[in-house]
């Protein structure tokens, strides 16, 4: 099947200096304006930094078993004895040397990917369907603001 395998980032929804949604390359994203840090706080642009970089190492890995999996890089500022007692004590999982995070269900209609996003909710008084779809006309999969493309 076509979307079987990993997904890499390849971009990210931000807003642009105009106050516009664009696209961002990982590179871009990494590069663009902190508008909600104080810049002068290199603690806090440290902090920032790091969550970008955790954002652009994110993958997707859909798999036959009905899942998308998705993985984020461990941060290289924690000491691998931190995150071997944290997966002992199970407060993470390593999928592939990432950290797994939530996975998310997923099934074909017709030729579409579509995922449950597990939002819940209600619109002019009727249940709304959690169920989002997952693919785009250019062949992205698309999961909130970002955009995975095949490996």
């Amino acid at each position: 099947m076509k979307y079987i395998g990993k997904w890499k980032l390849h971009s990210i929804g931000i807003t642009n200096e105009k106050d516009e949604f664009v696209y961002a390359t990982p590179e871009e994203y990494l590069a663009s304006p902190m508008p909600y840090i104080d810049e002068t706080d290199e603690e806090a642009v440290e902090d920032e930094m790091r969550e970008r970089k955790s954002i652009v190492g994110m993958e997707a890995e859909i798999c036959d078993d009905g899942f998308i999996y998705f993985t984020l890089p461990i941060s290289e500022n924690i000491p691998k004895e931190e995150v071997d007692e944290a997966v002992k004590s199970g407060e993470i999982t390593l999928r592939d040397g990432k950290i797994l995070g939530q996975a998310f269900k997923w099934e074909l209609r017709g030729d579409e990917l579509w995922y449950d996003t597990e939002i819940e909710g209600e619109v002019f008084g009727e249940a709304a369907d959690s169920w989002a779809k997952g693919t785009n006309d250019d062949g992205y999969l698309t999961f909130m603001t970002m955009r995975f493309v095949k490996e």
